[in-house]
């Protein structure tokens, strides 16, 4: 087929007007006669290649999403106005990247701030330099074997979704994508991009109109466009597009699919912070959440856990059973750690601690891949589990809450075995990450024959800890991994029936 046809059949789907709207879940695919696609004002590109298939994957969004879990967050950093380090963080290195990839991550969502111009800035130009810094981070990812997830985030607020402003917005969106599309396009599937972040009316997240759902899924589809008409991997890469402010209600009653020349390669962007006077409002008196809540006056009456189970599962039949893959972009819990007392803010920590588990795994059971929202501080009002500079785990628990499917430590002193007898309580080691040597602490209730062993990845015994009769009360062993290549491994601690497993990382 004739090379310019073949690499610009998504051009004329510029304006989805002339096409019937899909509905939620439902891809409305290209014809396979590409030449009913194309523009008659169409104008040849020089920027464009014929596709190439050559180290792309062949599976389907949902499939690929798999792959994917969990995921983390470069919050803060290289959306960062106007420079990488202006929101309090260092410079992204390998070093932290390599304790994400080591902590148990899969994929790493980049936010990025593209308007950075040179020149005339009306011709949206991006500075060589920062597309070559953001490359770099990117290496930085997909050096560790994990998916890089690339976005168009805030960048100032310039995607209002208006009539008005439409024209202007597809312009430049479809400018700037094209340029980062070009610069990454000889980058495998390990490489995927997001169009967009949280579209809506500045200040405004109540419920969207019409015309700003039909605005901002026109977004969506300048977005596809864009990066399909510059070919070469382009053609096949898997895109993210985003539901209206990325609300699960929103996307799931006025998201449009855009129409793609290839099938099977969109994914589908939401975030979820409910119940936002938990999450998000530091200001809130709400520091309780979940069934364990004690105190009425502290807990929200709505997005329990029950809640977060229906909207995940809104997603999972809307698109999920339909083939696409769903991103859940962002989430967590904000942390606070000046609410009085010591006692406040212990407490607060343990419904954070549930909350980021719970909704972590009703994530994974609807097949939806998180992303944790680390924004690197790590104080108060912060998010971060790692610190930027050295990479070392500062919120053990909600590492664990997030990446470790196995993590049976006690949530609100309920324990998540319930054979396990009170007063059964496996620590985790400290420090975490280590190098040579941890401390285990653990707790047994009565006395009995103890085993605490350590395991690799595969379930292999790699050390006995201690295998011997012991007296109830508090027991502190030292692991010394020296010999251990670095890496995650497992430690359980086993009394009669009763077990409990937690992660700890060698890093070297």
């Amino acid at each position: 087929m004739n090379r310019t046809i073949i690499l610009f059949a998504a051009l004329a789907i510029a304006s989805t007007s002339a096409y019937p709207a899909a509905g939620p879940g439902e891809q409305a695919h290209a014809t396979n006669d590409h030449r009913s696609f194309i523009p008659e004002s169409f104008k040849t590109l020089a920027d464009s290649i014929p596709p190439d298939s050559t180290g792309m994957d062949t599976l389907s969004s949902a499939a690929l999403a798999t792959k994917m879990v969990p995921g983390w967050n470069l919050g803060n950093t290289l959306e960062a106005m106007p420079n990488e380090t202006s929101w309090g963080n260092p410079l992204t290195t390998q070093k932290l990247i390599d304790s994400v990839k080591a902590a148990g991550f899969r994929s790493v969502r980049i936010p990025v701030a593209w308007s950075k111009f040179i020149g005339d800035t009306s011709q949206h130009i991006i500075d060589t330099t920062w597309l070559k810094r953001v490359e770099q981070v990117v290496n930085y990812v997909l050096n560790d074997s994990m998916y890089a997830l690339v976005n168009e985030h805030w960048d100032g607020g310039w995607q209002e979704p208006t009539y008005a402003d439409s024209a202007y917005v597809n312009h430049r969106l479809s400018t700037m994508w094209k340029q980062i599309a070009v610069h990454f396009r000889d980058y495998g599937d390990h490489l995927l991009f997001a169009g967009t972040n949280e579209i809506t009316i500045i200040n405004y997240y109540g419920t969207p109109s019409k015309e700003n759902f039909v605005v901002q899924n026109g977004f969506n589809q300048a977005f596809v466009n864009a990066v399909r008409t510059t070919g070469g991997r382009n053609w096949y890469r898997y895109l993210a597009v985003q539901g209206y402010v990325t609300n699960i209600d929103y996307t799931v009653a006025n998201f449009v699919t855009p129409v793609d020349v290839t099938p099977g390669r969109l994914m589908v962007e939401v975030h979820y912070y409910d119940p936002y006077d938990f999450t998000l409002n530091t200001n809130d008196k709400i520091t309780q959440w979940g069934m364990y809540a004690t105190d009425a006056s502290k807990t929200e009456t709505w997005a329990n856990e029950s809640y977060a189970d229906g909207e995940f599962q809104k997603m999972k039949a809307n698109f999920v059973d339909k083939g696409f893959g769903v991103l859940l972009g962002e989430y967590g819990a904000t942390i606070r750690t000046n609410l009085g007392s010591a006692a406040l803010d212990t407490s607060y920590e343990k419904y954070r601690r549930y909350y980021t588990q719970y909704v972590t795994r009703s994530m994974e059971r609807h097949h939806i891949v998180p992303f944790y929202w680390d924004i690197g501080a790590y104080g108060d009002h912060g998010s971060g589990i790692f610190d930027r500079n050295t990479g070392a785990h500062v919120w053990p628990d909600i590492l664990d809450a997030v990446v470790d499917t196995n993590s049976v430590s006690p949530v609100l002193g309920v324990r998540e075995e319930p054979s396990a007898p009170a007063g059964f309580y496996l620590g985790q080691n400290y420090p975490n990450p280590f190098n040579p040597a941890t401390m285990i602490r653990y707790q047994l209730p009565a006395a009995g024959d103890v085993t605490l062993r350590v395991y690799d990845t595969l379930g292999r015994e790699v050390r006995t800890l201690v295998h011997e009769r012991q007296s109830s009360g508090v027991h502190e062993v030292t692991f010394d991994a020296s010999g251990l290549a670095s890496g995650v491994y497992y430690y359980r601690l086993q009394k009669g029936t009763s077990t409990q497993t937690r992660r700890l990382l060698v890093l070297k």
